[in-house]
């Protein structure tokens, strides 16, 4: 066997330890079905032939899976009420329809220590040449991993410090201007903003921004948290709404939140109220009162996201790496402040 660190397989290191490529990859990913002493014989082995997890789990293992993974922190019993996300995977089907490959995608609710096990089992398995990342947090621990794990990887974010090269990148301030711009046109001066879950980095950039936009045109701006869902937005805009009666707007972070916001301003009897969503969908576009929304184009961001990642396993320079600016749909909630919905 040669030592020379770029010609390390999983193939010969289990050959020359008398294992299993299986428990190899157990041992070198840190995951469980391997005893401590095995472990310890692997890893030490892996070091002296000049193994490093950062650079050389690709080298491990040449085969590729044409697969790309995606793991969504979501109630698999809830994911068909995100359009969001049910559009932006359409892109990405679509798109790896037109190379022959395929999407691996696993729902783990809330842990994210399940979607961690998923990427070390993944990795160790060999079942994905790269993932797609979303929802990112302050200090997200997932970069670095996937870096160790030597898995290719990119992000949908604002921040292109998180991960340089690897991040589909949308611009909070252009969409949070659309909104604001649009609601001060309409002679608003007080308005909530429903935004989502405040560990989101995500989610500052677009409060910082509207509340920047905001204090520039003149309309103030409260805020409040939420978990995206529709239940959220109804008790939060119900709160909110009956507690400070000088508030004419309502912008939220998703159609779900719009739809239950909408949902508490027709209980109250308010139609003097605007609502403006952050996101559109099919759910903005129903009812006798549709609500004014950013056409974000989440099926192309799908689409981009892919090529972004293709691009990355294949060695070539990202053709696009920005999101394709949104636009703003008005509809019947682009009510002017001290006005009354049309009925």
């Amino acid at each position: 066997m040669n030592h020379g660190a770029g010609r390390v397989t999983i193939a010969g290191l289990a050959e020359q330890l008398g294992l299993s490529k299986a428990s190899v990859s157990y041992a070198l990913n840190g995951l469980p079905g391997v005893s401590d002493e095995t472990r310890e014989r692997v890893l030490a082995l892996a070091e002296q032939l000049g193994w490093h997890p950062s650079s050389s789990a690709r080298a491990l293992s040449r085969a590729r899976s044409d697969t790309i993974g995606i793991v969504l922190r979501r109630d698999p019993s809830l994911l068909g009420a995100e359009p969001y996300y049910m559009s932006l995977l359409a892109g990405v089907e679509s798109e790896l329809a037109e190379t022959g490959q395929s999407l691996l995608l696993r729902m783990v609710g809330t842990d994210s220590g399940q979607e961690v096990a998923a990427y070390r089992r993944w990795s160790a398995e060999a079942r994905v040449d790269g993932v797609m990342l979303f929802d990112i947090t302050f200090d997200d621990p997932r970069p670095r991993l996937l870096e160790e794990l030597g898995l290719a990887f990119v992000l949908h974010g604002n921040r292109e410090a998180v991960a340089p090269g690897k991040v589909l990148l949308y611009d909070a301030r252009a969409d949070a201007g659309l909104l604001v711009e649009h609601l001060a046109s309409l002679g608003h001066r007080r308005a909530l903003h429903i935004a989502g879950p405040a560990e989101f980095e995500h989610e500052q950039d677009r409060r910082d921004a509207v509340a920047a936009r905001g204090e520039e045109l003149g309309l103030a701006f409260s805020f409040a948290a939420s978990d995206y869902s529709m239940e959220s937005g109804e008790r939060i805009a119900a709160e909110l709404l009956t507690a400070d009666t000088s508030i004419t707007a309502v912008l939220t972070s998703n159609d779900l939140l719009a739809l239950g916001a909408q949902t508490a301003l027709t209980h109250a009897g308010r139609e003097d109220v605007a609502i403006v969503s952050w996101d559109d969908s099919l759910l903005c576009r129903l009812g006798t009162r549709p609500i004014t929304a950013l056409d974000r184009s989440p099926e192309e961001q799908g689409r981009r996201s892919t090529r972004l990642l293709l691009d990355q396993l294949a060695g070539r320079p990202a053709f696009d790496r920005r999101a394709r600016p949104s636009r703003l749909v008005p509809r019947a909630t682009s009510i002017r402040a001290g006005e009354h919905a049309a009925r």
